[in-house]
């Protein structure tokens, strides 16, 4: 692709305001947060869900400071229900309660919702691990809210259309996610359903790999006559359950055991990092399995990963081989920019695979570019995870999905080159490519 000397210039220039354009602007009327807050608003809900960047005081009449009792002997009239899960709390036990005003203030015109750095002042060791986690990059639950509001099409959509993107990526900015107010129970943050909230669905389907495994159908049989009030420690609980595995001993690092990024990227097992989180790993397992059960295990998981790869990296060539031929249509030039991608402006790319960043095009790409995120994204993840919990059928199944789903996606390929030849031929331009359909949407869209 060639460029004029003037949009080169143009472009030059561009690159040396933007940054001005993206975190110059101070107006009030731009409240967003992230690599691209400077071009979108937050919604009321958003202050429930990132409470330190947007406190959130409620509106109210009342005016005045208020001691712990008095909030209790209003609410209990006014939000009964809470009173009375603060009162089956461990908070509200003791000679030194934890009243209303530790975590949301006395003033009752600057009220606040509490942060992890709320609950810090109390669990300050359960802060320092779940802050920990930003040292191993995504995914972790401390960076979630990062990752989402640093996404193009975070800042693009309404913010009614992410709303259930920031409801589990807000877990990097209130605890309650895992302990749901006000009785804040570890017996409930124990169980799989308080991860499951989150943890189900295409992108990571772990609710489903678990509860397909040995031991999440015990967990379904047998599991509401286990004392849940029993820490997280080897012996207490017959098989073990989310938390059981990467919350050992209670400890709120989450990221110190995740291998193969959810499954979505190559990582080679023998690097020092991958080397000490597979023995973190290792260690779990070793609470009830013996080492030769553990080794298989992981050589089962590791072939498993080569055979996934193999698939994504055959459909992956024959895509880009598209892209160079310029039969990947509609092309990057032709479709609608998000506002603020003005690098994709000038140097417009189809995007293939997790090294060329296609996660940040979820919702501008092409159909077969689609397909292979969808391949890639949903059904690959699906083996791993499977494999993973030690839902074996549940991969074996996805794996035969692969196998469709790559297939599907070769024969498409193999008609848009037929259908491309045949228009260079004719010189005569597509329907896909031109017409008054396709000119007024990218003119208007």
């Amino acid at each position: 692709m060639r460029f004029s000397h003037r949009q080169v210039v143009i472009g030059f220039c561009l690159l040396l305001v933007w940054p001005m354009w993206v975190w110059g602007d101070s107006s009030a009327s731009f409240r967003g947060t992230g690599e691209y807050g400077g071009s979108w608003r937050s919604d009321p809900m958003h202050g429930y869900w990132d409470p330190l960047t947007y406190p959130r005081p409620e509106s109210s009449k009342v005016k005045g400071v208020f001691q712990g009792e008095e909030c209790l002997e209003c609410h209990a009239t006014l939000t009964p229900g809470i009173v009375q899960d603060w009162r089956a709390s461990r908070h509200a036990q003791g000679s030194h309660p934890v009243f209303c005003p530790s975590c949301h203030g006395q003033d009752h015109e600057k009220l606040f919702f509490p942060t992890p750095e709320t609950c810090g002042r109390c669990h300050p060791q359960r802060l320092e691990q779940v802050e920990d986690e930003k040292r191993y990059g995504f995914p972790s639950h401390a960076l979630a809210m990062e990752r989402v509001v640093d996404s193009k099409h975070f800042a693009d959509k309404p913010k009614a259309e992410v709303a259930a993107c920031l409801q589990c990526h807000s877990v990097a900015t209130k605890c309650d996610s895992c302990h749901t107010r006000h009785r804040f129970s570890a017996a409930e943050a124990r169980r799989p359903e308080a991860c499951v909230t989150c943890h189900s669905g295409p992108p990571h389907p772990d609710d489903t790999s678990y509860f397909a495994s040995p031991h999440g159908v015990r967990y379904l049989k047998e599991g509401n006559g286990w004392d849940w009030s029993k820490p997280l420690r080897r012996g207490n609980y017959p098989v073990p359950t989310c938390a059981g595995c990467h919350m050992k001993d209670g400890n709120h690092q989450v990221a110190d055991k995740a291998l193969w990024k959810f499954g979505i990227r190559e990582i080679n097992p023998e690097t020092a990092e991958n080397r000490i989180k597979r023995n973190r790993w290792v260690k779990v397992c070793g609470d009830c399995h013996p080492s030769k059960v553990i080794n298989e295990f992981f050589h089962t998981l590791d072939e498993e990963r080569g055979s996934a790869w193999k698939k994504l990296y055959t459909v992956e060539k024959i895509l880009k081989n598209l892209r160079s031929d310029g039969l990947l249509l509609p092309n990057a030039a032709d479709r609608p920019l998000y506002p603020m991608d003005w690098l994709a402006r000038w140097f417009p790319k189809e995007r293939i695979g997790f090294l060329e960043g296609q996660a940040s095009a979820f919702y501008n790409v092409g159909a077969l570019e689609r397909d292979y995120f969808d391949l890639w994204y949903f059904t690959n993840t699906g083996a791993y995870k499977g494999m993973a919990h030690g839902a074996k059928k549940m991969a074996t199944r996805f794996h035969g999905r692969m196998v469709e789903e790559s297939h599907a996606i070769v024969v498409e390929a193999d008609r848009v080159r037929t259908l491309g030849k045949r228009a260079k031929k004719s010189d005569i331009k597509p329907l896909w490519t031109e017409g008054e359909y396709t000119r007024y949407n990218r003119d208007h869209n």
